[in-house]
């Protein structure tokens, strides 16, 4: 388990959630959520399905506006200055959409295009996602035409792309295997060493390997927010308490 990072008020924030709230007629999809993350920290962003955590993720990442509440990334106020806020973050949303009549190759490119990065370093980005997120073998092979796996590292390429200081990642080894599993996490593992990333998994193994912190919410509401061994030593004790923190039950999860 990664080991705890000890934060003071010195540490520049690169994620700030304050009160985010976003309500669908009478259903709160998340309330009051609030935390920040430091610069340098890998946190973990946890919670069963329906919790709130995507939502959450896509007003951090201005996908998505608030009812009430704001969102920062870095110095950069998402609601107000979006712009500036995007080219410090790279977000990965579950199930991301991608042109799939385009290869990994030219659907990249047009994004870094689009991002309006130099030819010298679009090309030199190019070759880096492709050979840290494992695409040369699909590099012009049509996308809708690739596997879910594949379709996730093409995705997880194109939040890398314009080298961004956050990484906002939504289940980023969905679909993968076993071994591509390894993969991401030790990228996620190097890229922690010099960039603020936000985590979300329903894998607490993946969590207790590359997390130092974690964020846990349920029904909407942050229910822990500290170290990843608040939770736990291992992934069992881990497995307890995020059971207990979320009301499931040893009898209803044997039911």
């Amino acid at each position: 388990m990664p080991q705890d990072r000890q934060t003071s008020d010195s540490d520049q924030t690169m994620i700030e959630a304050r009160d985010l709230t976003k309500h669908y007629g009478n259903f709160a999809a998340a309330e009051k959520v609030s935390f920040t993350i430091p610069k340098g920290e890998v946190a973990g962003f946890l919670g069963p399905n329906g919790a709130g955590k995507s939502t959450t993720m896509k007003m951090l990442s201005g996908f998505l506006a608030p009812t009430s509440g704001s969102a920062r990334i870095g110095n950069h106020h998402v609601s107000s200055d979006r712009l500036e806020a995007a080219k410090l973050l790279g977000y990965l949303p579950e199930n991301g959409p991608l042109y799939t009549e385009m290869t990994p190759a030219s659907f990249l490119r047009n994004m870094g295009q689009a991002r309006g990065m130099s030819r010298v370093k679009l090309e030199e980005r190019l070759e880096y996602v492709a050979d840290r997120c494992d695409l040369k073998s699909v590099w012009g092979k049509v996308i809708g035409k690739l596997s879910k796996g594949f379709r996730q590292r093409v995705g997880m390429a194109q939040a890398l792309l314009h080298d961004p200081e956050v990484l906002i990642l939504d289940e980023p080894t969905s679909g993968l295997d076993p071994n591509q599993v390894v993969g991401v996490r030790e990228l996620i593992l190097s890229l922690g060493e010099h960039k603020t990333i936000l985590l979300s998994t329903h894998i607490l193994q993946e969590v207790a390997a590359v997390c130092s912190r974690v964020v846990l919410i349920n029904n909407g509401h942050v229910v822990l927010d500290g170290p990843t061994s608040e939770m736990g030593s291992n992934v069992e004790a881990m497995e307890n308490c995020f059971h207990e923190l979320t009301g499931v039950t040893t009898a209803s999860k044997a039911s």
